[in-house]
């Protein structure tokens, strides 16, 4: 039995990525047989070798001594730093929902645990063809799947979580909890945060502190890893993931 939770966020560059490989260093950590799992990754990066990095894979699978091949935990990579479904047009490659699937029932079979990290916002178009378009959502209620909303502190974040809560709840899409990033500990982020507790009674599962990226990747890594360990427990973190 595989359980699994998907990580959405307010909007792009929230740090979604930031909370996976929190969360999945702590479950591999404890020993808990978890993977990543990411639908479709944009701007990706060209190492010295040319070859294609989807850097957020790489940070989760670093942080966490992940193993398993980027091809298997990110269905589609694109180097253009644009929505899935713009970048598949700009590179000519096409993305196939069934595909996603494949890969996704792939690790099912092979993990106990996925941790899959949403693209963008939850409203972010994976696929436009034609007159429809299929988005993240679509996704994720087609594998049933609940999720965990990742939200800033800054001025604005009132707004955009409850908008993106109430849009969720609407969907039918099971939200287990909400996670806070970049926190810096000035009283308007204090009050924002108080002010949505209040208003959306969803349990808030934790507060990261804004890490300061400018020294260096390694620093960067070593800080996530010790505020990982001090705010999320494995033990909760299965508890509110759910049968997939």
């Amino acid at each position: 039995m595989t359980k699994g939770i998907y990580i959405v966020g307010t909007d792009t560059d929230v740090g979604k990525t930031v909370v996976s490989a929190g969360i999945m260093h702590v479950l591999r950590s404890k020993g808990y047989n978890a993977t990543y799992f990411k639908a479709a990754l944009s701007g990706a990066l060209i190492d010295k070798n040319n070859n294609i990095v989807p850097e957020d894979t790489r940070l989760v699978s670093t942080l966490s001594n992940l193993k398993e091949d980027y091809q298997n935990t990110t269905a589609y990579i694109f180097k253009t730093a644009v929505s899935p479904h713009l970048a598949s047009k700009i590179e000519n490659i096409e993305i196939n929902v069934e595909h996603i699937k494949e890969k996704f029932n792939s690790l099912k079979n092979k993990y106990d645990y996925i941790v899959a990290e949403g693209s963008g916002g939850i409203c972010c178009p994976l696929i436009e063809k034609e007159n429809k378009v299929y988005m993240l959502y679509h996704l994720i209620k087609e594998l049933n799947i609940p999720v965990l909303l990742v939200s800033t502190t800054k001025v604005g974040s009132i707004n955009h979580t409850l908008l993106t809560i109430e849009f969720i709840k609407k969907l039918g899409i099971n939200i287990k909890g909400i996670i806070f990033n970049s926190f810096k500990n000035t009283f308007y982020e204090k009050d924002n945060i108080n002010i949505i507790k209040k208003l959306t009674n969803i349990p808030i599962i934790a507060t990261l502190p804004f890490i300061d990226t400018a020294p260096g990747v390694q620093k960067m890594e070593e800080s996530l890893k010790q505020v990982s360990k001090k705010l999320f427990q494995a033990e909760s973190l299965i508890e509110i993931m759910e049968k997939i």
